[in-house]
């Protein structure tokens, strides 16, 4: 695999790690400003229908510019916005601060993945794709566990000094060993074959909305269910990316074998007995102590091997689909972050209703309703999606 690859990792693994940073201090975050936990969780709906509106219209925008170029803008903008949300006076403030943040991912997410497909063999491609997604991984064994660890022995604005320092790093990165990427060639007409590509955009919604509506509240799950506050929560977010290293390492095969309906299926049915195992453990089905731990840490590596193990397979079917088209795979990004939209938001509903137990009782009803639906409507060929042609 193309060494270069690995820069564009860094660049996941800064703006995975930006994106979650906060999460395992959104209790002390939301008391420090004075507003309810599931209120604080908005930040983060914020941050992803931003990215969702402005995506593709930045993509549209941006369509002819070099890929390196467009991943550099997008590090820059969140390393200074970063900084601006650690030093923000208010809660409003840090709103607003955060849905300019969705910019940069839109900006340079797609960017990415598409220079990844560029230096890679054909193929290579799923491999290339699922190794820039392993910067996620990265993110929640090591960047978004050490905010935690930061920000419990700093407070919860050092999560956003963290999160500048990273993509600084990134940025340096990319400026001095990734190759110019040149944009794909332009495609006439402009639009995307719907009925090819419409249910791999159904299963990134309907992936994305199951587990954020668990994983953004990840603090008061670990404390109802494993009763472990503080620096601890580190220890479970790094589970996540326990987890991704698991289902990268499935979904780059399976995405490099056109894997189809059946590995999706498979996929959210593993994520609906990760919720089961929340549920059970916000319940203390197992006694206090080490046992109620576990059954927590492995809902965590299960919720997070399902999603990781379905996001390279689909991304891969979409280039495959789109020939890369810049437009279709910031389209991509944008269900991601409406998917994550509605699951923070359904989450953010739950807790407030009925508690932290809610939560995972939501997570578990999305999960079944996704299966269901792609059940039904996900398409049974596990042939090569044909190429749309240009």
């Amino acid at each position: 695999m193309n060494p270069r690859i690995f820069v564009l990792t860094l660049v996941t693994f800064a703006f995975g790690s930006g994106a979650f940073i906060f999460a395992g201090m959104l209790e002390n975050l939301a008391a420090d400003l004075g507003v309810t936990t599931s209120v604080a969780g908005q930040l983060q709906t914020a941050f992803v229908l931003t990215s969702a509106v402005l995506g593709p219209l930045a993509a549209w925008i941006f369509g002819r510019v070099d890929r390196k170029y467009m991943v550099m803008g997008g590090l820059s903008l969140g390393l200074i916005l970063h900084l601006a949300c650690s030093l923000t006076p208010n809660f409003d403030t840090l709103l607003g601060l955060r849905a300019l943040a969705g910019l940069a991912g839109a900006m340079s997410g797609p960017a990415a993945s598409v220079a990844a497909a560029s230096l890679a063999p054909p193929e290579r491609r799923g491999s290339a794709i699922a190794m820039v997604s392993s910067g996620m991984t990265l993110a929640f064994v090591v960047g978004i566990p050490m905010g935690s660890l930061i920000g419990a022995a700093f407070g919860w604005r050092s999560t956003f000094l963290l999160a500048a320092t990273l993509s600084a790093i990134a940025l340096i990165a990319v400026t001095f060993f990734l190759p110019k990427v040149p944009a794909p060639p332009k495609r006439d007409g402009g639009s995307l074959n719907l009925p090819v590509v419409w249910p791999f955009y159904l299963t990134t919604f309907l992936t994305f909305a199951a587990n954020m509506t668990l994983n953004l509240y990840i603090q008061p799950i670990v404390r109802v269910g494993a009763g472990v506050t503080g620096a601890g929560v580190g220890a479970f977010q790094a589970m996540i990316g326990v987890g991704s290293i698991a289902g990268l390492a499935l979904g780059a095969r399976a995405a490099d074998r056109n894997a189809g309906r059946g590995w999706i299926l498979q996929g959210f049915a593993i994520q609906a007995t990760a919720m089961s195992v929340h549920f059970a453990a916000t319940h203390h089905a197992l006694p206090a102590g080490w046992p109620s731990a576990a059954l927590v840490a492995l809902g965590i590596f299960l919720a997070a091997t399902a999603l990781f193990s379905i996001t390279p397979v689909i991304q891969s079917r979409l280039i495959q689909a789109t020939g890369g088209a810049p437009v279709a795979l910031a389209l991509n990004g944008s269900v991601v972050s409406l998917g994550q939209a509605l699951g923070s938001s359904v989450g953010g509903l739950a807790l407030h209703m009925s508690g932290v137990p809610a939560i995972p009782a939501a997570a578990l009803a999305m999960s079944l309703t996704a299966l269901t639906t792609l059940a039904f409507l996900f398409p049974k060929s596990q042939e090569k999606t044909e190429k749309v042609e240009a």
